[in-house]
């Protein structure tokens, strides 16, 4: 059976909630590794280390022992598995569109959030691989995210959905990592009412549950 590496985190959840978004269940369509990151574990399991090298969540491990790695391209994966519903779009335009915002979001929020989370209140678990990013760039980092979510909360406007008036991979990609945040005590910043009815709206999703969980 399919087998999904996985830990807390906003990418290894990304991933969860895409199978759930799917109609994938965990014990019936795959099983679930969890590791702690927290303490390392998955940098120092030596059978993790050889299926993923760089000891990153996720990873998914296919029945003939192939692994895939990088949440992005592992949704993607499953998408061509599992075509319905369709979450990255019905047509080489839409699904253009899709990856348009996902990748705008990614470079213009995730980045900068999470490099400002692991140079901060993050650094005692990532100093080890982070010396070169000092706390005060940390402080610039997490700025700069923030400006990018008020941005992303002007794209947003009234609507629920950031791509084709429908839920989409790019929706869950928004919606896992302002989670992520909460869970390290961020907020939304000062100016984004529009991304806070959309966390509110989407937080009624099944796919939402993974972020209650005590792992």
């Amino acid at each position: 059976m399919t087998i999904l590496h996985s830990s807390l985190g906003p990418n290894p959840r990304l991933v969860r909630m895409f199978m759930i978004e799917k109609g994938l269940e965990e014990g019936r369509d795959f099983t679930r590794v969890h590791y702690d990151i927290i303490s390392g574990q998955n940098r120092q399991d030596a059978g993790y280390m050889a299926k993923n090298p760089q000891g990153t969540t996720p990873t998914l491990e296919l029945d003939d022992g192939t692994c895939l790695t990088e949440s992005w391209p592992i949704c993607e994966f499953i998408e061509e598995q599992h075509p319905e519903p369709n979450l990255f779009g019905a047509s080489p335009v839409e699904r253009a569109t899709v990856r348009k915002w996902a990748r705008l979001f990614d470079q213009e929020v995730v980045v900068p959030m999470t490099m400002g989370f692991r140079a901060g209140a993050g650094r005692p678990m990532f100093a080890p691989r982070l010396s070169v990013v000092s706390p005060e760039a940390g402080v610039e980092l997490s700025a700069m995210a923030d400006e990018k979510w008020r941005l992303f909360d002007t794209y947003l406007g009234a609507s629920d959905h950031i791509a084709l008036g429908r839920f989409t991979f790019a929706d869950l990609l928004i919606f896992a990592f302002a989670n992520f945040g909460f869970t390290v005590g961020w907020k939304l910043p000062e100016g984004t009412g529009n991304l806070a009815r959309f966390v509110q709206t989407h937080n009624q999703r099944a796919c939402a549950a993974v972020w209650q969980e005590a792992e």
